[in-house]
């Protein structure tokens, strides 16, 4: 019988493709202001991706999206796992993603700093006060847990990457980055601008409320004012 042996180095890397991300303070909010976002053909075709371990309904397809936000823009619905690349003309293309775990989510606007391909890993301090045994640095490659590709969010810990796990894609996983499939998101990398506005919708959108109006005079009909206080476009 032979026995199987881990290192340090090996279970820190184990560790740190289930994670992969910095952690901040859940619903952070940012502010940017958008330089114009370049312009995409709405007709742009988009090829599935082809791993067996990827749900159907998580692979990358040119889909319906009706959207004030201007083509190049990217949208993060949190809750249900998907990214949104903004084509325009009510088009848009779909990419499942995996999203930050219980605790680990924000949602605000941000934009892409840079782009980075087969990038090199720091974790952050944040990261490793709780998980001291990680490395402080992998370099880039196919063991790194960013993946083939990231596109850093404004000068926060937060990234766009890719993963070598496409079973983690539709769940809660991450520290707080948003991880799609190595073939996703070098797809993505080659769409999308340093620069692009990033906008990312909270995993829980405010209810909407309801307010009765005051009860009207002679008999008029009520009606009921209700209030969205977020869009969800």
């Amino acid at each position: 019988m032979s026995a199987r042996f881990f290192t340090t180095g090996s279970l820190a890397l184990i560790a740190a493709a289930a994670l992969s991300c910095g952690a901040a303070q859940a619903q952070q909010r940012f502010a940017y202001n958008s330089p114009s976002a370049p312009q995409y053909a709405p007709n742009e075709q988009a090829t599935p991706d082809q791993d067996a371990q990827l749900d159907p309904r998580f692979q990358r397809q040119v889909v319906n999206y009706t959207s004030k936000e201007a083509p190049g823009t990217v949208i993060i619905d949190t809750p249900h796992t998907y990214l949104y690349y903004v084509l325009g003309n009510g088009q848009a293309i779909r990419y499942g993603i995996g999203v930050g775990r219980q605790g680990f989510t924000w949602s605000g606007v941000q934009h892409v700093a840079r782009k980075a391909e087969w990038p090199d890993w720091y974790p952050p301090a944040e990261m490793i006060a709780r998980q001291p045994y990680l490395p402080r640095m992998t370099a880039g490659g196919p063991g790194n847990p960013l993946g083939a590709r990231a596109m850093y969010l404004g000068g926060t810990e937060y990234r766009i990457h890719g993963t070598n796990d496409p079973s983690t894609i539709g769940k809660d996983v991450s520290s707080g980055c948003i991880r799609l499939t190595n073939e996703d998101v070098e797809d993505l990398y080659n769409h999308v601008q340093v620069g692009a506005k990033v906008i990312v919708l909270p995993q829980n959108p405010p209810a909407v409320t309801a307010q009765r109006a005051p009860a009207p005079a002679n008999n008029a009909r009520i009606s009921l004012n209700v209030t969205t206080p977020y869009s969800l476009y």
